[in-house]
Protein backbone atom coordinates (compact mmCIF):
# COMPACT_ATOMS: atom_id res chain seq x y z
CA UNK A 1 0.00 0.00 0.00
CA UNK A 2 1.12 3.76 -0.86
CA UNK A 3 4.09 2.66 -2.55
CA UNK A 4 4.13 5.04 -5.62
CA UNK A 5 3.71 7.52 -2.55
CA UNK A 6 6.45 6.21 -0.32
CA UNK A 7 8.22 6.42 -3.80
CA UNK A 8 8.12 10.02 -4.86
CA UNK A 9 8.12 11.21 -1.25
CA UNK A 10 11.68 9.63 -0.52
CA UNK A 11 12.73 11.03 -4.05
CA UNK A 12 11.64 14.39 -2.55
CA UNK A 13 13.46 13.99 0.48
CA UNK A 14 16.73 12.77 -0.89
CA UNK A 15 16.86 15.81 -2.68
CA UNK A 16 16.49 17.73 0.10
CA UNK A 17 19.72 16.41 1.95
CA UNK A 18 21.89 18.26 -0.62
CA UNK A 19 20.84 21.46 0.73
CA UNK A 20 22.61 23.08 3.44
CA UNK A 21 19.30 24.34 5.02
CA UNK A 22 15.73 25.03 4.46
CA UNK A 23 14.87 28.15 2.35
CA UNK A 24 11.66 29.49 0.32
CA UNK A 25 12.79 28.27 -3.15
CA UNK A 26 13.72 24.40 -2.14
CA UNK A 27 10.61 24.22 0.00
CA UNK A 28 8.65 25.63 -2.95
CA UNK A 29 10.25 22.99 -4.94
CA UNK A 30 9.46 20.03 -2.57
CA UNK A 31 6.06 20.94 -1.77
CA UNK A 32 5.48 21.13 -5.75
CA UNK A 33 7.03 17.52 -5.75
CA UNK A 34 5.01 16.19 -2.82
CA UNK A 35 1.43 18.02 -4.22
CA UNK A 36 2.34 15.81 -7.38
CA UNK A 37 2.95 12.83 -5.05
CA UNK A 38 -0.79 13.21 -3.39
CA UNK A 39 -2.67 13.87 -6.46
CA UNK A 40 -0.98 10.95 -8.08
CA UNK A 41 -1.99 8.52 -4.67
CA UNK A 42 -5.14 10.05 -5.32
CA UNK A 43 -5.75 11.89 -2.42
CA UNK A 44 -8.92 14.72 -2.92
CA UNK A 45 -7.56 18.04 -4.21
CA UNK A 46 -8.69 19.96 -1.50
CA UNK A 47 -7.72 18.13 1.28
CA UNK A 48 -3.94 17.92 -0.89
CA UNK A 49 -4.32 21.68 -1.13
CA UNK A 50 -4.73 22.69 2.61
CA UNK A 51 -1.94 19.73 3.94
CA UNK A 52 0.12 21.89 1.61
CA UNK A 53 -0.01 24.71 3.23
CA UNK A 54 -0.07 24.19 6.53
CA UNK A 55 3.71 22.16 5.85
CA UNK A 56 4.33 25.43 3.90
CA UNK A 57 3.81 27.61 6.92
CA UNK A 58 5.48 24.75 9.23
CA UNK A 59 8.63 24.32 7.11
CA UNK A 60 9.27 28.25 6.19
CA UNK A 61 8.68 29.47 10.05
CA UNK A 62 10.55 26.33 11.06
CA UNK A 63 14.55 27.11 13.13
CA UNK A 64 17.56 25.29 11.38
CA UNK A 65 18.36 23.09 13.74
CA UNK A 66 21.98 22.07 13.44
CA UNK A 67 21.41 18.25 14.40
CA UNK A 68 19.48 17.20 12.06
CA UNK A 69 19.78 17.89 7.90
CA UNK A 70 16.39 19.75 5.69
CA UNK A 71 15.82 16.35 4.24
CA UNK A 72 15.16 15.40 7.85
CA UNK A 73 13.38 18.29 9.39
CA UNK A 74 11.27 18.78 6.24
CA UNK A 75 10.46 15.10 6.71
CA UNK A 76 9.24 15.81 10.09
CA UNK A 77 7.07 18.45 9.86
CA UNK A 78 5.32 16.60 6.63
CA UNK A 79 4.86 13.49 9.50
CA UNK A 80 3.43 15.11 12.00
CA UNK A 81 0.88 17.16 9.56
CA UNK A 82 0.17 13.74 7.78
CA UNK A 83 -1.05 12.38 11.92
CA UNK A 84 -3.34 15.25 12.34
CA UNK A 85 -5.07 14.18 9.09
CA UNK A 86 -4.85 11.15 9.32
CA UNK A 87 -6.83 11.61 12.83
CA UNK A 88 -4.00 12.13 15.19
CA UNK A 89 -4.29 9.48 17.53
CA UNK A 90 -5.68 5.93 17.40
CA UNK A 91 -9.91 5.58 18.03
CA UNK A 92 -10.66 2.10 19.53
CA UNK A 93 -13.74 0.43 19.08
CA UNK A 94 -16.23 1.39 21.70
CA UNK A 95 -18.21 -1.91 22.99
CA UNK A 96 -18.92 -0.88 26.51
CA UNK A 97 -22.33 -0.79 27.63
CA UNK A 98 -24.98 -3.53 28.93
CA UNK A 99 -25.05 -6.69 27.12
CA UNK A 100 -25.28 -7.37 23.87
CA UNK A 101 -24.01 -4.17 22.76
CA UNK A 102 -24.69 -4.31 18.67
CA UNK A 103 -22.17 -2.94 15.96
CA UNK A 104 -23.54 -2.43 12.69
CA UNK A 105 -21.60 -2.93 9.59
CA UNK A 106 -23.13 -0.67 6.49
CA UNK A 107 -21.46 -0.28 2.93
CA UNK A 108 -22.27 -1.02 -0.67
CA UNK A 109 -22.48 -4.28 -2.35
CA UNK A 110 -18.66 -5.62 -2.66
CA UNK A 111 -17.36 -3.50 -0.28
CA UNK A 112 -16.30 -6.53 1.85
CA UNK A 113 -18.77 -6.47 4.47
CA UNK A 114 -19.20 -10.08 5.13
CA UNK A 115 -15.68 -11.26 5.18
CA UNK A 116 -15.44 -7.88 7.55
CA UNK A 117 -17.69 -8.63 9.95
CA UNK A 118 -16.15 -12.00 10.00
CA UNK A 119 -12.68 -10.82 10.79
CA UNK A 120 -14.13 -8.23 13.29
CA UNK A 121 -15.63 -11.17 15.76
CA UNK A 122 -12.55 -12.60 15.35
CA UNK A 123 -10.72 -9.55 16.89
CA UNK A 124 -13.48 -9.01 19.77
CA UNK A 125 -12.82 -12.78 20.57
CA UNK A 126 -9.17 -12.44 21.05
CA UNK A 127 -9.97 -9.03 23.60
CA UNK A 128 -12.05 -11.48 25.58
CA UNK A 129 -15.34 -10.90 23.83
CA UNK A 130 -18.03 -13.40 23.06
CA UNK A 131 -19.82 -12.42 19.56
CA UNK A 132 -22.38 -13.01 17.80
CA UNK A 133 -22.39 -12.79 13.72
CA UNK A 134 -25.95 -11.91 12.75
CA UNK A 135 -27.05 -12.09 9.31
CA UNK A 136 -29.94 -9.49 8.28
CA UNK A 137 -29.01 -9.46 4.35
CA UNK A 138 -31.65 -11.43 2.87
CA UNK A 139 -31.15 -10.18 -0.35
CA UNK A 140 -27.72 -10.72 -2.22
CA UNK A 141 -27.72 -14.84 -2.53
CA UNK A 142 -26.25 -16.79 0.08
CA UNK A 143 -25.08 -14.19 1.95
CA UNK A 144 -26.67 -15.88 5.20
CA UNK A 145 -24.40 -19.05 4.17
CA UNK A 146 -21.19 -17.32 3.51
CA UNK A 147 -21.55 -15.60 7.23
CA UNK A 148 -22.80 -18.99 8.72
CA UNK A 149 -19.27 -19.92 6.87
CA UNK A 150 -17.23 -17.75 7.74
CA UNK A 151 -18.29 -17.90 11.52
CA UNK A 152 -17.53 -21.83 11.43
CA UNK A 153 -13.70 -21.16 10.18
CA UNK A 154 -13.07 -19.24 12.98
CA UNK A 155 -15.40 -21.55 15.63
CA UNK A 156 -17.44 -18.27 16.18
CA UNK A 157 -21.59 -18.71 16.25
CA UNK A 158 -23.84 -17.10 13.49
CA UNK A 159 -27.35 -16.63 14.51
CA UNK A 160 -29.36 -18.74 11.73
CA UNK A 161 -32.84 -17.13 11.38
CA UNK A 162 -35.35 -19.96 11.55
CA UNK A 163 -37.49 -18.34 8.49
CA UNK A 164 -36.01 -15.51 6.24
CA UNK A 165 -38.48 -12.68 6.86
CA UNK A 166 -37.16 -8.99 6.88
CA UNK A 167 -34.20 -7.75 8.58
CA UNK A 168 -35.56 -5.83 11.19
CA UNK A 169 -37.44 -9.01 12.54
CA UNK A 170 -34.03 -10.82 11.96
CA UNK A 171 -32.56 -8.21 14.47
CA UNK A 172 -35.05 -8.74 17.07
CA UNK A 173 -34.56 -12.26 16.81
CA UNK A 174 -30.94 -12.55 17.29
CA UNK A 175 -31.19 -9.85 20.08
CA UNK A 176 -33.65 -12.46 21.81
CA UNK A 177 -31.41 -15.30 21.11
CA UNK A 178 -28.18 -13.37 22.18
CA UNK A 179 -29.37 -12.61 25.37
CA UNK A 180 -30.57 -15.95 26.33
CA UNK A 181 -26.86 -17.28 25.68
CA UNK A 182 -24.75 -14.98 27.19
CA UNK A 183 -23.61 -12.98 24.02
CA UNK A 184 -21.76 -9.94 24.47
CA UNK A 185 -21.54 -8.41 21.39
CA UNK A 186 -24.20 -8.42 18.12
CA UNK A 187 -21.94 -7.91 14.95
CA UNK A 188 -24.76 -7.32 12.10
CA UNK A 189 -23.75 -7.77 8.50
CA UNK A 190 -26.32 -5.47 6.79
CA UNK A 191 -27.61 -5.32 3.58
CA UNK A 192 -25.69 -3.71 0.49
CA UNK A 193 -26.74 -1.96 -2.67
CA UNK A 194 -24.83 -1.30 -6.00
CA UNK A 195 -25.50 2.32 -4.67
CA UNK A 196 -27.39 4.04 -1.94
CA UNK A 197 -31.03 4.58 -2.62
CA UNK A 198 -33.75 5.36 -0.12
CA UNK A 199 -35.39 1.71 0.10
CA UNK A 200 -31.92 0.91 1.66
CA UNK A 201 -31.27 3.96 4.39
CA UNK A 202 -35.07 3.33 5.04
CA UNK A 203 -34.30 -0.56 5.82
CA UNK A 204 -30.86 0.91 7.97
CA UNK A 205 -32.45 3.28 10.07
CA UNK A 206 -34.88 1.13 11.39
CA UNK A 207 -32.30 -1.80 12.56
CA UNK A 208 -30.15 1.10 13.67
CA UNK A 209 -33.00 2.31 15.62
CA UNK A 210 -33.96 -0.72 17.09
CA UNK A 211 -30.35 -2.08 18.26
CA UNK A 212 -29.05 1.11 19.43
CA UNK A 213 -25.52 0.32 18.26
CA UNK A 214 -22.97 1.47 19.99
CA UNK A 215 -21.05 1.20 16.60
CA UNK A 216 -22.05 2.04 13.44
CA UNK A 217 -19.07 1.25 10.97
CA UNK A 218 -19.26 1.75 7.39
CA UNK A 219 -17.43 -0.63 5.26
CA UNK A 220 -15.48 0.67 2.32
CA UNK A 221 -13.25 -0.65 -0.19
CA UNK A 222 -10.29 1.33 -0.89
CA UNK A 223 -9.33 0.57 -3.65
CA UNK A 224 -12.86 2.81 -4.78
CA UNK A 225 -10.52 5.52 -4.37
CA UNK A 226 -12.53 9.45 -4.42
CA UNK A 227 -15.44 7.63 -4.75
CA UNK A 228 -15.23 6.04 -1.50
CA UNK A 229 -14.90 9.24 0.17
CA UNK A 230 -17.92 10.93 -1.32
CA UNK A 231 -19.54 7.27 -0.82
CA UNK A 232 -18.65 8.06 3.06
CA UNK A 233 -19.67 11.54 3.24
CA UNK A 234 -23.57 10.28 1.79
CA UNK A 235 -23.57 7.67 4.73
CA UNK A 236 -22.89 9.94 7.17
CA UNK A 237 -25.33 12.39 6.06
CA UNK A 238 -27.94 10.25 5.95
CA UNK A 239 -27.54 7.60 8.45
CA UNK A 240 -24.67 9.18 10.89
CA UNK A 241 -21.50 6.48 11.37
CA UNK A 242 -19.34 6.28 14.37
CA UNK A 243 -16.10 4.86 12.36
CA UNK A 244 -14.87 3.70 9.41
CA UNK A 245 -13.76 0.11 7.84
CA UNK A 246 -10.97 0.64 5.01
CA UNK A 247 -10.61 -3.29 3.16
CA UNK A 248 -8.30 -3.91 0.66
CA UNK A 249 -5.83 -1.27 1.66
CA UNK A 250 -2.85 -3.85 0.96
CA UNK A 251 -4.13 -4.35 -2.86
CA UNK A 252 -4.66 0.12 -3.41
CA UNK A 253 -0.61 1.38 -4.01
CA UNK A 254 -2.09 4.77 -3.96
CA UNK A 255 -3.71 4.73 -0.82
CA UNK A 256 -5.47 8.25 -1.22
CA UNK A 257 -8.80 7.36 0.09
CA UNK A 258 -7.43 6.85 3.41
CA UNK A 259 -5.34 9.82 3.11
CA UNK A 260 -8.49 11.66 2.44
CA UNK A 261 -11.22 10.29 4.03
CA UNK A 262 -11.23 11.71 7.86
CA UNK A 263 -10.41 15.30 6.52
CA UNK A 264 -13.69 14.96 4.21
CA UNK A 265 -15.97 13.39 6.68
CA UNK A 266 -14.70 14.04 9.98
CA UNK A 267 -15.32 10.35 10.97
CA UNK A 268 -12.50 8.33 12.06
CA UNK A 269 -11.07 5.35 10.43
CA UNK A 270 -11.14 2.44 13.04
CA UNK A 271 -9.67 -0.64 11.19
CA UNK A 272 -7.85 -1.55 8.09
CA UNK A 273 -7.92 -4.92 6.05
CA UNK A 274 -4.68 -5.67 4.76
CA UNK A 275 -5.05 -9.16 3.48
CA UNK A 276 -7.53 -12.02 2.41
CA UNK A 277 -7.25 -13.99 5.58
CA UNK A 278 -9.55 -13.57 8.46
CA UNK A 279 -7.00 -12.25 11.00
CA UNK A 280 -5.83 -9.60 8.48
CA UNK A 281 -7.53 -6.83 10.15
CA UNK A 282 -5.80 -4.00 12.14
CA UNK A 283 -6.71 -1.36 14.24
CA UNK A 284 -5.97 2.04 12.61
CA UNK A 285 -3.06 4.08 13.86
CA UNK A 286 -2.48 7.44 11.82
CA UNK A 287 0.79 7.75 13.52
CA UNK A 288 2.06 4.47 12.25
CA UNK A 289 0.06 4.75 9.13
CA UNK A 290 2.45 7.93 8.45
CA UNK A 291 5.54 5.88 9.39
CA UNK A 292 4.42 3.60 6.69
CA UNK A 293 3.62 6.38 4.12
CA UNK A 294 6.97 7.91 4.56
CA UNK A 295 8.94 4.59 4.27
CA UNK A 296 9.84 4.94 8.28
CA UNK A 297 8.52 1.39 8.99
CA UNK A 298 5.52 0.55 12.26
CA UNK A 299 8.33 -1.87 14.02
CA UNK A 300 5.43 -1.35 17.06
CA UNK A 301 2.90 -2.90 14.83
CA UNK A 302 5.38 -6.04 13.65
CA UNK A 303 6.12 -6.28 17.50
CA UNK A 304 2.29 -6.55 18.45
CA UNK A 305 2.15 -8.88 15.92
CA UNK A 306 4.72 -11.18 17.07
CA UNK A 307 3.63 -11.06 20.69
CA UNK A 308 0.05 -12.23 19.36
CA UNK A 309 1.55 -15.68 17.85
CA UNK A 310 4.05 -15.50 20.43
CA UNK A 311 3.71 -19.01 22.91
CA UNK A 312 5.59 -18.36 26.26
CA UNK A 313 5.33 -22.12 26.61
CA UNK A 314 7.38 -23.06 23.41
CA UNK A 315 9.68 -20.49 24.03
CA UNK A 316 11.17 -21.97 26.75
CA UNK A 317 10.99 -25.32 25.92
CA UNK A 318 13.37 -24.12 22.14
CA UNK A 319 15.58 -22.05 24.84
CA UNK A 320 15.98 -25.05 27.11
CA UNK A 321 17.19 -27.06 23.87
CA UNK A 322 19.21 -24.22 22.47
CA UNK A 323 20.96 -24.30 25.80
CA UNK A 324 21.47 -27.98 25.29
CA UNK A 325 22.74 -28.19 22.20
CA UNK A 326 19.33 -30.08 20.72
CA UNK A 327 17.57 -27.62 18.14
CA UNK A 328 16.00 -29.97 15.93
CA UNK A 329 15.04 -29.40 11.94
CA UNK A 330 11.61 -29.94 13.52
CA UNK A 331 12.27 -27.36 16.04
CA UNK A 332 13.53 -25.67 12.83
CA UNK A 333 10.30 -25.88 10.86
CA UNK A 334 8.18 -24.64 14.01
CA UNK A 335 10.58 -21.36 14.10
CA UNK A 336 9.39 -20.68 10.28
CA UNK A 337 5.73 -21.70 11.06
CA UNK A 338 5.38 -19.05 13.94
CA UNK A 339 7.17 -16.74 11.13
CA UNK A 340 4.20 -17.43 8.80
CA UNK A 341 1.58 -16.44 11.26
CA UNK A 342 3.15 -12.92 11.62
CA UNK A 343 2.58 -12.33 8.13
CA UNK A 344 4.12 -12.58 4.30
CA UNK A 345 7.64 -12.07 4.04
CA UNK A 346 6.80 -8.42 2.24
CA UNK A 347 4.20 -7.35 5.06
CA UNK A 348 7.05 -8.33 7.71
CA UNK A 349 9.99 -6.74 5.86
CA UNK A 350 7.57 -3.46 4.69
CA UNK A 351 7.46 -2.71 8.90
CA UNK A 352 11.36 -2.14 8.86
CA UNK A 353 12.77 1.11 8.10
CA UNK A 354 13.82 2.18 4.70
CA UNK A 355 12.37 -0.91 3.02
CA UNK A 356 11.79 0.46 -0.32
CA UNK A 357 15.51 0.98 -0.59
CA UNK A 358 16.49 -3.08 -0.70
CA UNK A 359 12.67 -4.26 -1.93
CA UNK A 360 13.93 -4.40 -5.18
CA UNK A 361 16.51 -7.05 -4.34
CA UNK A 362 14.40 -9.38 -3.02
CA UNK A 363 12.41 -11.77 -4.65
CA UNK A 364 9.35 -12.06 -2.65
CA UNK A 365 7.63 -14.37 -4.35
CA UNK A 366 10.68 -16.30 -4.49
CA UNK A 367 11.19 -16.41 -0.42
CA UNK A 368 7.68 -17.59 0.04
CA UNK A 369 8.21 -20.25 -2.67
CA UNK A 370 11.69 -21.31 -0.40
CA UNK A 371 9.92 -21.10 2.92
CA UNK A 372 6.86 -23.70 1.37
CA UNK A 373 9.61 -25.12 0.06
CA UNK A 374 11.47 -25.68 3.44
CA UNK A 375 8.23 -27.00 5.61
CA UNK A 376 7.56 -29.79 2.67
CA UNK A 377 11.34 -31.26 3.00
CA UNK A 378 10.62 -31.72 6.44
CA UNK A 379 7.69 -32.44 6.70
CA UNK A 380 8.67 -35.57 4.41
CA UNK A 381 11.40 -36.70 6.36
CA UNK A 382 10.97 -39.41 9.55
CA UNK A 383 10.78 -38.66 13.35
CA UNK A 384 14.39 -39.61 13.60
CA UNK A 385 15.86 -37.55 10.50
CA UNK A 386 14.43 -34.41 12.33
CA UNK A 387 16.61 -35.51 15.09
CA UNK A 388 19.60 -37.17 13.73
CA UNK A 389 19.89 -35.14 10.39
CA UNK A 390 23.67 -36.62 10.07
CA UNK A 391 21.91 -39.89 8.80
CA UNK A 392 20.62 -38.92 5.72
CA UNK A 393 22.70 -40.15 3.49
CA UNK A 394 22.34 -40.17 -0.45
CA UNK A 395 19.36 -42.58 -0.95
CA UNK A 396 17.41 -41.02 1.82
CA UNK A 397 18.04 -37.68 0.34
CA UNK A 398 16.44 -38.89 -2.50
CA UNK A 399 13.38 -40.27 -1.10
CA UNK A 400 12.77 -36.75 0.71
CA UNK A 401 13.13 -35.03 -2.58
CA UNK A 402 10.47 -36.94 -3.97
CA UNK A 403 7.95 -37.24 -1.31
CA UNK A 404 8.01 -33.05 -1.00
CA UNK A 405 8.12 -32.51 -4.34
CA UNK A 406 11.56 -31.29 -4.57
CA UNK A 407 15.11 -31.66 -6.04
CA UNK A 408 17.85 -33.17 -3.85
CA UNK A 409 19.99 -30.18 -4.19
CA UNK A 410 17.23 -28.52 -2.26
CA UNK A 411 17.37 -30.90 0.27
CA UNK A 412 21.06 -30.20 0.44
CA UNK A 413 20.75 -26.72 0.60
CA UNK A 414 18.37 -26.97 3.52
CA UNK A 415 20.47 -29.43 5.47
CA UNK A 416 23.62 -26.51 4.71
CA UNK A 417 21.61 -23.54 5.76
CA UNK A 418 20.06 -25.42 9.01
CA UNK A 419 23.69 -27.01 10.14
CA UNK A 420 25.28 -23.51 9.93
CA UNK A 421 22.22 -22.30 11.83
CA UNK A 422 23.06 -24.84 14.30
CA UNK A 423 26.47 -23.68 14.48
CA UNK A 424 25.50 -20.07 14.81
CA UNK A 425 23.35 -20.91 17.99
CA UNK A 426 25.99 -23.13 19.67
CA UNK A 427 28.72 -20.60 19.09
CA UNK A 428 26.66 -17.40 20.20
CA UNK A 429 25.42 -19.63 23.48
CA UNK A 430 28.97 -21.27 24.51
CA UNK A 431 29.89 -19.50 27.44
CA UNK A 432 26.40 -18.70 28.56
CA UNK A 433 25.29 -14.96 28.72
CA UNK A 434 28.64 -13.89 28.74
CA UNK A 435 29.72 -15.79 25.48
CA UNK A 436 26.60 -13.88 23.64
CA UNK A 437 27.80 -10.62 24.96
CA UNK A 438 31.65 -11.53 23.63
CA UNK A 439 30.08 -12.87 20.12
CA UNK A 440 28.09 -9.61 19.55
CA UNK A 441 30.74 -7.18 20.74
CA UNK A 442 33.10 -8.69 17.94
CA UNK A 443 30.78 -8.06 15.00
Amino acid sequence: MFERLQERLEATFKKLKGYGKLTENNIKDSLREVRIALLEADVNYKVAKDFLEKVREKAIGEGVLTSITPGQQFMKIVHDELCELLGKTNKPLDVAGSPPVAVMLIGLQGSGKTTTAGKLALFLRKKGRKPLLVPSDIYRPAAIEQLIKIGNQIGIDTFVPKEIKDPLTICKEAKIHAMRNNYDTLIVDTAGRLHINNEMVEELVEQKKFLTPRETLLVLDAMTGQDAVNIASTFNEKLGIDGLILTKLDGDTRGGAAISIKAVTGTPIKFIGIGEKLDALEPFHPERMASRILGMGDVISLVEKAQEVFDERQAKELEKKIRKDEFTLEDFRDQIRQMKKIGSVESIISMFPGFNKFKGAINFSEAEKDIRKTEAIINSMTAKEKIYPNIIDGSRRVRIAKGSGTQVHDVNDLLKKYMETRKMIKKLTKGGMKGLQRQLSLR
